[in-house]
């Protein structure tokens, strides 16, 4: 067999977890098998199996390119650049008007599969520590919790904010608020379901999430 290039290796390599990107927008990902990606591919068994090792392996390069491809990181350290200039108030807003941007454009496909890895996170642990395992990139919402705090802390020690409740539940309080809001806009608009029969729109909510945490901050 001639020797194939680096650059015909990585190439394979992306195709397949693209490849898989499109199956598990179609798919929850835990119903996702080797045997959809060979489908998606038209590669032999064989074929994939000299790129990959397994389907976890696939699913690793795939949320490593949609960190790389979907992230908010950037933009999100733009807005903290520019933190002097505005008030700790001014900066929730615009940060959940950034998540609403995202959400809003990405809610059928990166935020879907980030759900679905979530919920598979719940059932199966172990299997999802593995996949991230060798992921070295920061999520976006690590980035941004990491960000967050640093900056609440930094306002307080200077005596720019009196919070409402202690910084560490402020922070646990924005993680679920968030979550509940992707939940809830990922199920009723993905998956037709809901608790309420309809289909929720990720703006309103995160706006309403931004004016609550402004309160919470208790700036002076």
């Amino acid at each position: 067999m001639p020797k194939v290039s680096e650059k015909y290796i990585y190439n394979k390599r992306q195709a397949i977890a693209d490849a898989a990107y499109q199956v598990c927008l179609r798919k929850p990902v835990s119903s996702v098998t080797m045997q959809d990606i060979i489908n998606e591919t038209g590669l032999s068994q064989g074929g994939i199996y000299r790129f990959y090792s397994d389907l976890d392996e696939i699913l690793q390069a795939m949320i490593s390119n949609m960190r790389k491809q979907f992230g908010i990181i950037s933009d999100t350290d733009k807005i903290f650049e520019e933190k002097k200039e505005k008030t700790a108030s001014e900066f929730a807003r615009q940060i959940c008007s950034l998540l609403a941007d995202r959400m809003e454009q990405n809610l059928m496909t990166i935020q879907k599969i980030n759900y679905d890895l979530t919920v598979l996170a719940i059932n199966e642990p172990e299997r999802v520590k593995k996949i991230l395992r060798n992921i070295d990139s920061e999520s976006n919402m690590e980035h941004l919790t990491k960000c967050t705090f640093e900056l609440i802390m930094k306002r307080i020690n200077e005596g720019d904010l009196h919070l409402k409740v202690e910084p560490e539940i402020l922070m646990q309080y924005i993680a679920c608020a968030y979550t509940g809001i992707e939940h809830n806009c990922i199920i009723s608009n993905c998956y037709d379901a809901g608790p309420m029969k309809i289909k929720y729109s990720p703006r309103p909510l995160l706006e309403t999430l931004g004016i609550t945490i402004a309160y919470l901050l208790g700036e002076n």
